[in-house]
């Protein structure tokens, strides 16, 4: 496991992978864990939930820093991601005894209820685009439920990795609760069918949700996925298009363009269309890009020279295809992993930034001829994860049905909530994440009779 800083490509640290002997005796050790933390008060469970936030808010600093080295996250967008961890932790100590509250049902029976009974250790494979937030939007309601987390993170985040085990130390979890294991792809498919994982969790790409899918079903175990995007972000013409392209803005290049619910195709209607290229190719060349810990920074690297490699060949096959670039479109020099924040237009149906998920600093503008041409298009992905939509507050709530996707938002952008369920559809995945529907995931939903 190596963490470079995409920054300035320098190795940051090297971890090894745990070895078999190594493996197994932390899956041991969340077995016993569970047997023992399913007994314990949901009240204690949130004790040490609340302890967690603080040590979250308090560990601010560091964890910013490490996000920023290991990813390339813009320190500010890292401190903010260390507080929705804190506020995730929060809001599930404070909210899951009600959320998995015995609920019962009126029948012939004398009694007649269900319960939420919590499922064991659940094997989470994480990504490095929110490297602490995608593990606490997981870890807080599934262990608040009473399973017990077993971490694979991404291989380029592995000190990501070590500080979130940490944290879950210093706030007085049991040994074995919460564990990280530093595991290649094959031993992540020997985890998953390992007799002592109950259930699976991916965030990642569809590639990936296919095969861990395809383990887990062989298994018969839960899983639930977490996949790619490619949002659309529908401008009507009677929107505040001022608003719509600040907001734009931030749907497309924040985590410098690498989150599966950024906004990606932003199909606009006729009559604003001009208008809106116009507005945001101002916006977006006044971003600006360079080393994430400088506070002034908007858009620092990409996570790693791959990545920048593939989004570079979408950008040239949608041009040459008939897209037409306004701003960026290529690579920086020198040192780091930076793409210039792009902007295509003219995108249609079978290029790759329409088709694909463009993973990156890259905006496809697409021209819709009205509303209903907009939402045919908006539904023309494979995609299911968000969509946005701008216009007038009462128009967009008559249109949200009409969109297929598993988070519909009108008049602001696509983003997780813990409060809100939050997961997509077709290669988006199924499942969902966060809220009641997300506690409820991972635990037995038991039916009682007693006649």
């Amino acid at each position: 496991m190596r963490a470079i800083n995409p920054a300035t490509e320098e190795l940051i640290a090297e971890y090894p992978h745990h070895t078999n002997d190594e493996i197994i005796a932390r899956l041991h050790r969340a077995h016993e864990a569970f047997e023992r933390w399913r007994l314990t008060p949901i009240v204690e469970r949130a004790r040490h939930f609340r302890l967690l936030a603080d040590e979250l808010r308090s560990g601010v600093s560091h964890l910013s820093r490490r996000m920023t080295d290991e990813m390339g996250k813009p320190i500010a967008q890292a401190r903010a991601e260390v507080e929705k961890c804190a506020w995730a932790c929060d809001y599930f100590a404070e909210q899951a005894g009600a959320l998995l509250e015995t609920r019962h049902i009126d029948t012939e029976a004398t009694d007649s209820y269900v319960t939420y009974a919590p499922l064991g250790p659940v094997l989470a494979i994480m990504p490095w685009n929110f490297p602490l937030w995608q593990v606490f939007r997981f870890a807080a309601p599934a262990m608040m439920a009473g399973n017990v987390a077993l971490l694979k993170h991404a291989p380029n985040t592995p000190g990501c990795a070590r500080d979130i085990v940490e944290l879950f130390d210093a706030a007085d979890f049991p040994t074995g609760t919460f564990q990280n294991l530093f595991i290649n792809e094959r031993k992540t498919e020997e985890v998953i069918r390992h007799s002592g994982v109950a259930a699976v969790t991916l965030t990642g790409s569809t590639g990936a949700g296919r095969q861990v899918a395809s383990i887990a079903g062989e298994s018969l175990k839960k899983c639930v996925l977490e996949l790619g995007g490619s949002d659309p972000f529908v401008v009507l013409a009677d929107c505040d298009l001022e608003e719509v392209v600040e907001k734009a803005l931030v749907g497309r290049f924040q985590n410098n363009g690498q989150s599966c619910i950024a906004a990606k195709r932003f199909i606009v209607e006729e009559p604003v269309y001009e208008a809106f290229v116009t507005r945001f190719k101002s916006a977006i060349e006044e971003l600006k890009v360079g080393d994430p810990h400088d506070e002034a920074v908007d858009v620092g690297p990409m996570a790693r020279k791959d990545l920048r490699d593939e989004l570079h060949k979408q950008v040239k096959r949608s041009i040459r295809q008939g897209a037409r670039c306004l701003v960026g479109g290529h690579p920086l020099e020198g040192k780091g992993f930076f793409y210039a924040p792009t902007l295509l237009v003219d995108v249609a149906p079978e290029m790759p930034a329409f088709d694909e998920e463009t993973f990156g600093p890259v905006a496809a503008v697409v021209r819709a001829r009205d509303v209903d041409d907009a939402i045919r298009l908006a539904n023309t992905s494979a995609y299911g994860l968000g969509a946005s939509l701008w216009t007038t507050r009462s128009r967009g709530q008559t249109l949200v049905s009409r969109f297929h996707a598993g988070f519909v938002a009108v008049n602001e952008i696509v983003k997780s909530d813990p409060r809100l369920p939050f997961g997509g559809i077709k290669d988006s995945g199924f499942g969902r994440e966060l809220a009641a529907e997300g506690i409820h995931e991972f635990t037995n939903v038991k039916t009682i009779y007693v006649a």
